[in-house]
């Protein structure tokens, strides 16, 4: 299935989790945040959400400052 991450075309399994996606881009662990199709997909929902064909996905990191 394809999904646009970042504004880049990507191919992922047919059944994909925001995890999954997060794990195989090796980004588990930090502070970031994901949106699918201008909508946040909460922290708490990364295991159960699954992307649809063309979503488009937007990951921010989160980077602190002063």
């Amino acid at each position: 299935m394809k999904i646009f991450v970042n504004g880049e075309p990507k191919q992922v399994k047919d059944v994909c989790s925001v995890q999954d996606l997060l794990t195989e881009m090796d980004i588990t662990g930090q502070r970031l945040a994901v949106e699918v199709n201008e909508e946040i997909v909460s922290k708490s929902r990364h295991e159960d959400y699954s992307f649809s064909e063309d979503d488009k996905v937007e990951i921010v990191h989160a980077i602190g400052g002063g």
